[in-house]
């Protein structure tokens, strides 16, 4: 099978994502810093960098690549357990 269930689709969503505001943090951190309220405009430019930031993890040329990725690496764990071998 070379598609991704719902789940499977959510998941590597979220974990992109996440990895992307991983990456992507060092953008806005020294401006939300001792902020609350006033993060909403004294940060906006940082926020559109890091708008743009994780564009480029998520954007779907990406999303791609790790489909297939994600599609591969499934594959050969089916195939190794069906040919009887231990998950490691």
């Amino acid at each position: 099978m070379d598609t991704l269930s719902r789940r499977e689709e959510e998941a590597l969503l979220k974990t992109t994502k996440a990895r992307a505001l991983k990456e992507c943090d060092s953008y806005v951190k020294d401006c939300v810093t001792g902020r609350t309220i006033s993060v909403a405009w004294a940060c906006r430019d940082q926020h559109k960098e890091v708008q743009k930031c994780m564009l480029n993890y998520t954007n779907a040329e990406n999303m791609d690549i790790l489909r297939a990725e994600y599609v591969r690496l499934r594959s050969e764990h089916r195939q190794k357990e069906a040919n009887g071998a231990t998950p490691s």
